[in-house]
């Protein structure tokens, strides 16, 4: 049985017609705000261009997603992201975090705009979509397909890149089998990549009022930093066999 915190999260969603998870972060029809997807745009490009200008040996990892990666709402620097980029700091290791959310992101779209990102070599790629599809009720084959090509296209330009997928769930008003074929979904391209697995990137976030704005989709500033602590805990060891192995 669905836990309670969770079914409220659902049902609100339902009432406001605002993008479950993931986020589409904007209106109901899935345009992201221009504000908040050319400032992510702009961040983003500027940390690629000053990587190349400065000729930095630092290896670089990419997070690439929707609303939630981006930090929609927040400041860049709030968002789990860059509080993953103080972890790493804070230990002395030499990565680069590039932070590749755009509000609104499906996996189509992502499946175009991954090529831009993949002109620099990227070590670890952390893929965050497929949420904007589930809401969209789009074929979990064809959603699944799209994340296989991101993939594919990552590993074209880096055989030896490490990649970490971000699962996520859908509401239950799409249906019992739609709702369990999407979750299946992740950790099937988890094992058929070799892939590490976030089993769920709201663990402990989605469903709680006090962690997500208004919307009650998107994590607060407090609510990123638990969200950055999930994702750090299946980050880190991929991140410490890379320094083994340099």
């Amino acid at each position: 049985m669905m836990p309670l915190k969770f079914l409220s999260y659902f049902v609100g969603l339902l009432l406001t017609g605002i993008t479950f998870l993931m986020g589409s972060c904007g209106s109901p029809t899935g345009k992201a705000p221009a504000k908040t997807a050319s400032q992510t745009q702009k961040i983003t490009a500027n940390d690629s261009t000053k990587s190349k200008a400065n000729g930095s040996s630092q290896k670089k990892i990419l997070f690439f997603g929707n609303s939630l990666t981006a930090g929609f709402g927040l400041k860049l620097t709030e968002a789990f992201p860059h509080l993953i980029q103080l972890k790493i700091d804070s230990l002395g290791w030499g990565y680069q975090v590039m932070n590749g959310g755009l509000s609104g992101e499906t996996t189509a779209s992502g499946k175009t705009r991954i090529d831009w990102f993949l002109e620099e070599k990227i070590e670890v790629f952390v893929l965050e979509l497929g949420g904007n599809d589930g809401l969209r009720g789009i074929a979990v084959e064809e959603t699944k397909a799209n994340l296989q090509a991101i993939i594919d296209k990552a590993k074209t330009k880096n055989p030896q890149i490490k990649i970490v997928l971000a699962g996520m769930q859908v509401p239950p008003n799409m249906g019992q089998t739609y709702g369990q074929a999407f979750s299946q979904m992740y950790p099937e391209l988890a094992k058929a990549n070799q892939a590490v697995l976030i089993p769920f990137l709201l663990e402990k976030v989605g469903g709680e009022p006090s962690l997500n704005l208004p919307d009650g989709i998107h994590p607060t500033v407090q609510g990123h930093q638990i969200v950055a602590q999930t994702v750090w805990k299946f980050l880190r060891p991929v991140l410490e066999e890379l320094n083994q192995a340099s």
